[in-house]
């Protein structure tokens, strides 16, 4: 009887056995390969980043003037000396506000004063560690416009400024006078309840992608008509501030800034007058017409205003925004 060694090794089978090891060495190559790039890549995006920011902090001009609140600098941009004020909000997330508004500052200058607030956070002012609440920014908004003699005026605002206005109109009742929203949010309007991801907008921050994000996609202002100069500046600055850590503690209030204004029923007083100036091709509200008309409704002096032009209304229509501003204070006799 023959027995089989079981020391002895087939040959062929010890074929397959090598070329899979030559497959998974290559294969381990490639993975380590690819892995490094991807490694230098984001060293390189990170390492621009941060020089760049440094070079860039001496090239960014200063405008308008600081106020203290809190112990920090708000930035305010005052322009016009009409006998009446308005004071301008933005919009989440809009980096540089006071320059964001240029076409209606133009506009309103003409017969107004114009404060735009540069909330914490925003364009040339500090950021803060104060949480985001609804309730602390209306807070140190109103200190701001207090500090450089506003006691009566227009509050005006784009976007979440309808939000904060609410709020702000109805613990500073007797300072307002009107109420003017462009494109502004409503408490009730839908899709307000999802937490948004202020960690990955941190991670584009800070590993350096959300500038190598931004100048792909070019420059918005100086497609909108901004002159060479004041574009630039707007862009160093919207590299610096952009998705800091304020405006990520505001990102992560506003499902719950939203709710508390939604459970407290949260509303203009109807005796304050109200001009809204609305998008009419909002697709990603279908309601977005019918909030701003109960809106309108509830006031005994209103009026509503549809527009083209996207959310940002005021980058394209600020003359007949203006125009039908000043036609409506008349109107109610300010």
């Amino acid at each position: 009887m023959t027995q089989t060694n079981p020391m002895h090794t087939n040959p062929k089978a010890a074929k397959p056995d090598k070329k899979k090891r030559r497959w998974r060495r290559i294969l381990l190559r490639t993975i380590a390969i690819l892995v490094g790039v991807v490694a230098l890549f984001f060293l390189i995006v990170f390492a621009t980043d941060r020089i760049a920011t440094r070079v860039e902090a001496s090239k960014i001009e200063p405008y308008g003037q600081k106020v203290s609140v809190d112990g920090k600098n708000m930035n305010l941009l005052i322009r016009g000396k009409g006998p009446e004020t308005v004071v301008l909000l933005p919009g989440y997330g809009t980096a540089v506000p006071a320059r964001d508004f240029e076409f209606l500052l133009q506009e309103l200058e003409k017969d107004y004063r114009v404060i735009a607030v540069e909330p914490f956070g925003y364009g040339l002012s500090d950021e803060t560690d104060k949480e985001r609440t609804t309730a602390n920014i209306v807070e140190e908004i109103h200190e701001a416009v207090h500090q450089v003699g506003a006691d009566r005026y227009v509050l005006m605002g784009h976007s979440i400024a309808g939000l904060y206005g609410v709020d702000y109109v109805q613990k500073y009742r007797d300072e307002v006078i009107a109420f003017a929203g462009i494109d502004t949010s409503v408490p009730t309007q839908g899709g307000m309840d999802a937490e948004l991801p202020a960690g990955f907008f941190g991670f584009l921050k800070e590993s350096g992608l959300l500038r190598l994000t931004l100048k792909l996609n070019g420059d918005p202002y100086e497609a909108l008509g901004y002159d060479k100069h004041m574009s630039e500046q707007i862009r160093l600055i919207t590299y610096r501030v952009s998705n800091n850590s304020t405006l990520r503690n505001e990102m992560t209030h506003i499902a719950g800034n939203f709710r508390d204004a939604r459970e407290a029923n949260a509303q203009f007083p109807a005796d304050l007058p109200l001009i809204l100036f609305v998008n009419e091709d909002d697709d990603a509200q279908p309601n977005w017409i019918e909030l701003h008309k109960e809106q309108a409704a509830h006031a005994e002096k209103s009026q509503m205003l549809l527009m083209h032009g996207g959310h940002y209304l005021h980058h394209q229509n600020s003359p007949e925004i203006a125009a039908a501003f000043k036609a409506f204070m008349s109107e109610i006799g300010e």
